[in-house]
Order: C-alpha cells, then sequence, then structure tokens
C-alpha cells in the first residue's frame, strides 16, 4: 500500500552519514532499488556532501536525485556544475554557515549563489547562540528555508526538547520551511539504549509543528515533543491534526535509514503495510 500523503517524502536518505556510514556505491545502489520498496514513497533525495559529489560521476545514478550538503557559502556557486557533472538532478543544498562574516552577510551570500527555485536549506546556530535570530531573519528575507541539527555522534549534539520548541515556533511565525538532520530514526522520543542519547521522535517533530502551526503556545510544544508513549502519540496524529499544514512548514529529516522509520509508522498503525526489519526496542522507551 502506498504512503499516506502526510508522510511522503519526509525521509531524506543520508545513508552515507553518522551513524550508518554507507559506502557511496552502495548507498546509490540502496536508493536506486527504494521505488521498488512498499516505503518508496517516504524517501526524499539521496543527500551527498560536496566532498564526495563528484565521485557520483563514476557510479549507475540513473533516476538518482540529491541534496549537497554545502560546508559554507564560499561553495554554493559551482555545486550545480558538478551536479550535472556528475549525471544526477539536483534536488536542494543544505548549506553550512561558517568564516567571520556576521550570519546575515552569509545568508545573502547563498542566496546570490543558489540557483533560483531551488530548495536551499541554511543550517543555523541552536537557539540562544549569538546570531540565531539574526540568521532566521536573514533566511526569512531572502526566500531560503532552515536546516536544525537535532542530533550527533555525542550527547551535547541532541538539542532540549526546549530547544526545538523554540526552533519549531520561530520557523513557524516566520513561515519558513524546515528540515531536520541527525538522530531522528525513529517515530517516538526515546533514550538510545546503547548510547543513553536522548533521541527525538519525527512523528513528535511533525506533530508539535502541527500544533506550531495552529497556534499552540510554548509549553504545549515541549510537551508535545516530550512525549514518550507510542500509542497516545499516534491516537493524537490521527484525532485530526492538521498534518498536511505541518508538512508544508516540516519538509523533511535526513536519515541514515529509511526502512527504521517506515517500520515505526507500520507498526504505529499509520501504514496498512507489513514491516521492513522488527525493530530491535519497542519504540525506544
Amino acid at each position: 500500500m502506498s504512503i499516506p500523503v502526510p508522510f511522503r517524502h519526509l525521509v531524506d536518505d543520508a545513508a552515507i552519514f553518522p551513524p550508518g556510514l554507507a559506502p557511496l556505491p552502495e548507498a546509490v545502489r540502496a536508493h536506486r532499488a527504494h521505488p521498488e520498496r512498499p516505503y518508496a514513497d517516504l524517501v526524499g533525495p539521496l543527500v551527498v556532501d560536496t566532498a564526495r559529489l563528484d565521485e557520483l560521476a563514476a557510479l549507475d545514478t540513473t533516476g538518482v536525485a540529491v541534496s549537497v550538503v554545502v560546508p559554507g557559502p564560499d561553495e554554493v556557486a559551482g555545486v550545480p556544475a558538478r551536479a550535472a557533472a556528475a549525471g544526477v538532478a539536483l534536488a536542494g543544498l543544505e548549506v553550512k554557515l561558517g568564516g567571520t562574516a556576521g550570519p546575515a552577510a552569509q545568508v545573502a551570500a547563498i542566496a546570490a549563489d543558489a540557483p533560483a527555485g531551488l530548495p536551499t536549506y541554511v543550517e543555523v546556530p541552536r537557539p540562544g547562540v549569538t546570531g540565531w535570530a539574526e540568521a532566521l531573519d536573514a533566511v526569512a528575507a531572502h526566500g531560503l528555508r532552515l536546516k536544525f541539527r537535532t542530533g550527533g555522534t555525542e550527547a551535547a549534539a541532541f538539542p532540549s526538547e526546549d530547544e526545538v520548541a523554540t526552533w519549531i515556533a520561530a520557523a513557524v511565525a516566520r513561515e519558513i520551511p524546515f528540515k531536520c538532520t541527525a538522530g531522528l530514526h525513529n517515530a517516538v522520543r526515546h533514550t538510545g539504549r546503547e548510547t543513553g542519547f536522548e533521541h527525538h521522535g519525527y512523528l513528535n517533530i511533525l506533530f508539535a509543528t502541527a500544533r506550531a502551526v495552529a497556534g499552540a503556545d510554548h509549553a504545549t510544544l515541549v510537551a508535545t515533543l516530550a512525549e514518550r508513549d507510542a500509542t497516545t502519540l499516534a491516537e493524537a496524529v490521527r484525532a485530526g491534526a492538521d498534518l498536511a499544514a505541518a508538512r508544508a512548514a516540516f519538509t523533511s529529516y535526513g536519515s541514515c535509514s529509511v526502512a527504521e522509520p517506515y517500520d515505526d509508522l507500520v507498526a504505529l498503525g499509520l501504514v496498512a503495510s507489513a514491516p521492513i526489519h522488527q525493530t530491535t526496542e519497542e519504540f525506544r522507551r
């Protein structure tokens, strides 16, 4: 059965990034096979970084679209030609801020060099960091999009529920579409059994975004992001949350696994099909 509209193209294929770290040839082969899988409509573009973009030219990338992670504004201008030379369609840019220029100047430089109409995400600092609000305002002014890091390879890389709630509310208030990256392998908030890291759930973020669009206050967003009961969260989503409006704001997130997010949707009864794999923990509670 096809993926319900609110979940279509929610998961960008970031197989080559931690913790998966799939070799690029393997990631490309797997990505090309996704259209044959039950979760096909769940998957967005393949995410690559500029360091490995040129390597795609030596691989069979038939039908592959890529979103390219760019380490700084200075490299944006050259990416479209490199993607074309590699034989892949450019689906988006994900640009990190860095260097001595202020956030507004960097965002302006990104906007000047990014192809018109191409979804271009700017990875901004965490809430409360100097320049955060300035960066968001600049992204809004230039019609770009936001990218927020929701995890990583150490505990400090995972923002709190308060930070994520602040970020979602700020993006929604400015009408800036956003994506997330890192740590969102599963639907529901949980503590990693092996690492002890506090992972956000992608369904928590989607539902919190729906509530933000509907005008919910900060405390409600924090509580939504903190919810760890899978049944409660799934029932709340089924009860009539405006997920279409939420997806207009929360466009996607990068995950090194696409089968795992799908399996969680199946187990929650939000997708009517058989799981690809059995999850190793019951929603990581």
